[in-house]
């Protein structure tokens, strides 16, 4: 029998140091009568990636290394540690590994069409000057919340990138309403490991989803420089008018606010537009994203 016997030995390692996760070492002496493979001398010893610790069940097994002192005998020493992702997320095998979600913030440039009007954050009113004119080309900034979902596939989902990519949320979403979440787009790259002695090759993919408070549809303030006159077959197009110091009717200078049937929404003293309606647009593909992302797990 090439393999005698395994012992573990002294000195066994504990180290935890203050704002970081603990740490062990354990380690074995394997008698051999004459040279074996190393995998075999990890069998007979039965500890692989994974494994728990003995006394310290939240510390599993990241690595092992074996060394010769002589051609007698074999040392392996096992480095226990906290993994990053968790203790119940951490399968040896990468395709059982749960994803790992992670989130950012930052700022978006998006058209400004209202305001907050007085203290507070109750009142807000569409952004015009004192004359009742709206104001073109008005950009401000909003938060933007960045998640990336990070997992291991067997094969590149190339037809769930296809179809989610630039696609917004059908349906409410990690606490927010349709249409406030979309995913930017889906990449993976390949990798290898070595799981007790057996390789596996898999896709590291990872999927970018991005959220803003305004959501994805384009918010457009209902103004043109034309409205529709009349209805029905007798409806035309004409540029929109205001009146001069003399009371005739003269181009705009400027857009002016419509209502829903064309017509040119006037305050009621004629003297420039209301405040204009904002039309809802939505521009890109819906997609039921916890089919297609999951939830985190907590």
């Amino acid at each position: 029998m090439a393999i005698i016997n395994a012992r573990e030995v002294l000195p066994r390692t504990f180290s935890h140091k203050f704002g970081e996760s603990p740490t062990a070492e354990r380690k074995y002496v394997v008698t051999v009568s004459q040279p074996v493979a190393h995998q075999l001398l990890l069998n007979y010893v039965g500890i692989f990636h994974g494994a728990s610790h003995p006394e310290f069940t939240y510390l599993l097994c990241t690595e092992g290394s074996i060394t010769e002192p002589d051609r007698q005998h074999a040392e392996i020493t096992y480095r226990y540690e906290v993994p990053a992702q968790g203790k119940d997320d951490s399968n040896p095998n990468p395709l059982l590994r749960a994803d790992i979600w992670s989130f950012s913030t930052g700022g978006a440039a998006v058209p400004a069409l209202t305001y907050y009007h007085g203290s507070g954050n109750g009142s807000r009113r569409a952004l015009m000057n004192s004359a009742g004119d709206f104001f073109e080309g008005a950009m401000t900034e909003e938060s933007e919340v960045r998640c990336s979902i990070a997992g291991n596939r067997a094969n590149f989902p190339l037809a769930v990138a296809a179809a989610v990519t630039n696609a917004v949320n059908s349906d409410a979403f990690l606490g927010a309403s349709p249409h406030q979440w979309k995913c930017a787009g889906i990449s993976g790259q390949q990798q290898v490991e070595v799981v007790n002695d057996v390789e596996i090759k898999y896709w590291s993919v990872t999927a970018e989803l991005v959220f803003r408070q305004s959501g994805w549809n384009l918010l457009l303030p209902n103004v043109g420089w034309n409205y529709i006159s009349g209805s029905g077959a007798s409806a035309k197009k004409k540029r929109c008018f205001v009146f001069d110091e003399e009371d005739t009717k003269i181009a705009s200078a400027s857009v002016l606010a419509l209502n829903d049937d064309g017509s040119i929404r006037f305050n009621s003293d004629f003297t420039g537009s209301g405040a204009p309606s904002i039309l809802n647009r939505r521009v890109h593909p819906e997609a039921a994203f916890a089919t297609y992302f999951g939830r985190p797990p907590f």
